[in-house]
């Protein structure tokens, strides 16, 4: 799956599709998303892919809803050292998200206060034996 996400600058409607197929094959079982409202999430060809497989289930984010995605707590530490920034290149702002996403991956606390201020808790997935 690595091979994948690595071929995709960004995913169009196939892209998804295709990292979908993969996760489904390698995790063996069923697969559950939470969906925001990008374009590619909408398509005609995607609700029919996702209609077609009754082992994958959507949870679509309602629109103006960015209090119940946790990434939206994660945008302003990134952000912070984007801003008011001369970039040198088109490679600069590449490396400075990189190393941002980098540092908060280590100091994981920053994603549980991210996730906790959409008020929604992690519980264990219905697929896990208990």
């Amino acid at each position: 799956m690595t091979e994948l996400l690595h071929s995709y600058k960004s995913f169009a409607r196939t892209g998804y599709q295709d990292l979908i197929g993969v996760a489904h094959t390698q995790l063996g079982g069923p697969i559950m998303l939470v969906w925001d409202n990008l374009n590619t999430h909408l398509t005609a060809g995607m609700k029919q892919y996702i209609a077609a497989r009754d082992w994958l289930t959507i949870y679509q984010l309602p629109a103006c809803a960015p209090q119940l995605n946790p990434i939206e707590g994660i945008w302003p530490l990134i952000r912070r050292n984007l801003a008011n920034t001369a970039f040198a290149d088109p490679e600069h702002p590449i490396a400075t998200i990189r190393q941002e996403l980098r540092a908060i991956q280590y100091r994981s606390w920053l994603i549980d206060i991210a996730q906790a201020g959409t008020g929604l808790t992690l519980t264990t997935s219905p697929f896990e034996p208990q």
